[in-house]
């Protein structure tokens, strides 16, 4: 399967401005063969907390119609993160996979990220979510997931390829960087991992979009400047790797 990485700058909490610029880069993403383009985390308006402001209906909002009318046009899967309310309920960070049949399958962010005070304006997911992309089984999370092993682990023998998105600091971004590689060699798994660029809500961000293989093999990496990576993922690829190492076997 043709991953492109599209890590990417936006407009804080301005979608409309945000979503005419991404649109060209999904477009040339597909383009160029990409059967999934990811973009990154709270693509359309960064990591706010202003819910009131950025949340939107599920499935109903200037996002969500984003990645549908794009996978539409493009016929590829378009994939992001989005800030979602349901009724009844505290939002949530919901990384989201349109098809071009208009299909959805999303997943609700298991771990809000304390430190920024996420926790506080958005309720936490309850489960891992799965799907299969050009016959690769693919395992969503989100940006702070990273840091958990655990939930990483648990999905091992499901998933060929973990795809994150991020708005992760620059501030720690040795930590991104080292968390990714680390997720891919102990899993055994490709790790897809996108990062935003520029500045938002007073926070800097670095980039450093990242494929890895599933030996820990860096793909392609990116700079600190708008970029889109184009990766192949190969489910034989892991398969071969966990037939001849055989680690996850020995897990307790």
């Amino acid at each position: 399967m043709k991953v492109a990485l599209v890590q990417h700058d936006l407009a804080f909490e301005d979608s409309a401005r945000t979503l005419a610029h991404l649109a060209p880069l999904v477009d040339e993403a597909a383009a160029n063969g990409a059967e999934l383009v990811v973009l990154t985390e709270m693509f359309a308006t960064g990591f706010s907390m202003a819910t009131d402001r950025v949340a939107e209906r599920a499935g109903d909002g200037p996002g969500a119609r984003f990645l549908l009318e794009a996978a539409a046009r493009t016929k590829a899967v378009v994939a992001g993160s989005l800030p979602v309310f349901e009724s009844g309920r505290r939002p949530v960070n919901r990384f989201v996979f349109a098809a071009p049949d208009g299909t959805v399958v999303s997943y609700d962010k298991i771990h809000p990220f304390s430190y920024g005070g996420e926790d506080r304006h958005y309720e936490a997911g309850d489960k891992v979510a799965f799907l299969r992309v050009g016959g690769v089984a693919l395992t969503p999370f989100v940006c702070y997931d990273l840091r958990f092993a655990d939930i990483f682990w648990g999905a091992a023998e499901r998933t060929d390829a973990y795809v994150l998105v991020a708005n992760w600091p620059a501030s720690r971004q040795a930590h991104f960087r080292a968390l990714a590689v680390a997720r891919a060699i102990e899993n055994q798994a490709y790790v897809l991992a996108t990062n935003r660029v520029g500045s938002g809500g007073g926070i800097d961000y670095a980039g450093g979009t990242i494929a890895i293989d599933p030996l820990g093999e860096v793909l392609a990496e990116a700079g600190r400047e708008e970029e889109t990576l184009h990766v192949e993922v190969d489910p034989a690829r892991v398969a071969a790797v966990r037939d001849r190492y055989r680690f996850l076997a020995d897990r307790r």
